[in-house]
């Protein structure tokens, strides 16, 4: 697997443009229609499912499930994925940097509705970073894994895909961010999950999958 660094920087320029734009305009009437028209469908039952599906990246459940998958794969003999799913939680020192970089303020009441009071600055979107870089490469050791068995790395996926995909509508409805920041952790994040892929399969000799010393034993029989 050669690294494609035309995709890698089209990725990384328009990551640079995007906070470009944020940080001359942090507050726009664009970020501002999009969190208006998603809010306005605001009921105390869908509250609470956005703040269930925003949950795997508040502190400390995103370091839980991390740690927690990442023992999974221990356990079953998948060392090396282990320690590359425990190096997702990396990525909150990305997050940390480039939100102490850009420093910009978090959505407040005069623009939106707030569900709860956030921390930290605003750009890029932490949760919607973490989701892709964290379900983004475990959809891809589904795919690569096909040692295991299928249903659950169907299951898996689609738990995976639904939560990648629900993130950003989650923030913003919370109030959490602006569509911009969104789209920042979707660009850095998928950065992030290509170098992060390109890696593994750079060291796993360009194999399609790894299996564990039990499945090969059985392979070779």
């Amino acid at each position: 697997m050669k690294f494609n660094f035309a995709y890698a920087g089209m990725l990384l320029c328009s990551f640079s443009l995007l906070a470009f734009m944020v940080y001359r305009h942090p507050i726009n009437d664009f970020d501002i229609s999009i969190s208006h028209y998603i809010q306005q469908y605001h009921n105390p039952t869908l509250d609470h499912i956005m703040l269930w599906v925003s949950i795997f990246g508040e502190l400390p459940f995103s370091i839980i499930s991390v740690l927690t998958i990442a023992l999974f794969f221990y356990l079953f003999k998948y060392k090396r994925e282990a320690w590359f799913v425990a190096s997702v939680s990396l990525t909150g020192l990305v997050i940390l940097l480039l939100k102490n970089l850009f420093n910009r303020p978090r959505p407040t009441t005069e623009f939106v509705r707030l569900v709860e009071s956030y921390r930290f600055n605003s750009f890029p979107s932490g949760h919607t970073l973490s989701y892709v870089v964290f379900f983004g490469f475990i959809i891809f050791l589904m795919r690569e894994l096909t040692s295991l068995p299928r249903l659950w790395r169907r299951i898996l996926s689609i738990i995976s895909y639904l939560l990648i995909m629900s993130i950003p509508i989650s923030r913003i409805y919370l109030g959490a961010h602006w569509f911009t920041d969104i789209l920042g952790g979707f660009l850095m994040g998928l950065l992030y999950l290509y170098v992060l892929c390109y890696c593994y399969k750079k060291r796993n000799g360009d194999k399609a999958e790894t299996l564990p010393p039990s499945s090969k034993l059985t392979l070779s029989r």
